[in-house]
């Protein structure tokens, strides 16, 4: 596996994000790169995927731009979701070969390695079976996940909100089409302030052992 930590960078606006997520999927379909994740921190950006419905979007494009933050159409699945300061965003790029091309076990996996995350920071995460993504035991937002496949190498990927500070960003939007579900952060459910780089540390390590990188 390798992990291209970007965090040193500061914020990295969205497009240049995806930039970098769409060269190193070129490089993986190439066979020239293995397996890896991107993390990184993002300008503050909503975000939404082609069945992203504009009610979910709660303010207008000016007073978006107002606020700093952009407004950008993607090609991922999923609805509206925000990135920004504070949270730790991850583009897995991941070859899903022979015997690995089941999307939902993909989420899955996305899924569980967040929950290994959480509980190592002693914060109860889990599922939910009326939305991708992972929400602590009282029913809190933690992280989105929304993904795409090309030539089944996977990109896109999961927002896990580490830092308090990531909240006013959400306060914009229906997260995810979740209408009346509470965002939270793993600083404030572990009750202790948290950097985006000791969380990626250990992301990465669940990262690749769930999914099995080469």
């Amino acid at each position: 596996m390798e992990t291209i930590n970007l965090l040193s960078e500061g914020l990295i606006g969205y497009h240049e994000g995806w930039e970098r997520q769409r060269a190193r999927v070129a490089a993986r379909i190439a066979g020239d790169v293995p397996d890896g994740v991107i993390l990184l921190e993002h300008a503050p950006v909503v975000t939404y995927g082609k069945t992203g419905k504009p009610e979910f979007r709660l303010l207008s494009e000016d007073e978006y731009a107002a606020r700093g933050i952009e407004l950008v159409p993607t090609d991922r699945g999923g609805d509206v979701t925000y990135h920004g300061p504070g949270q730790l965003t991850g583009y897995p790029i991941v070859h899903l070969g022979e015997g690995k091309r089941d999307l939902h076990k993909y989420v899955w996996t996305l899924e569980e390695a967040i929950i290994r995350t959480a509980a190592e920071f002693g914060v109860a995460a889990v599922r939910v079976d009326f939305h991708a993504g992972v929400w602590t035991a009282q029913g809190g937002y933690l992280a989105a996940i929304g993904v795409k496949v090309q030539r089944w190498i996977t990109h896109h990927g999961f927002g896990l909100n580490v830092e308090e500070r990531v909240h006013s960003g959400f306060e914009t939007i229906v997260a995810c089409g979740q209408t009346g579900r509470q965002v939270v952060s793993l600083s404030a459910e572990a009750k202790t302030g948290l950097t985006l780089e000791e969380v990626a540390s250990v992301a990465a390590r669940h990262l690749e052992s769930i999914l099995n990188f080469d």
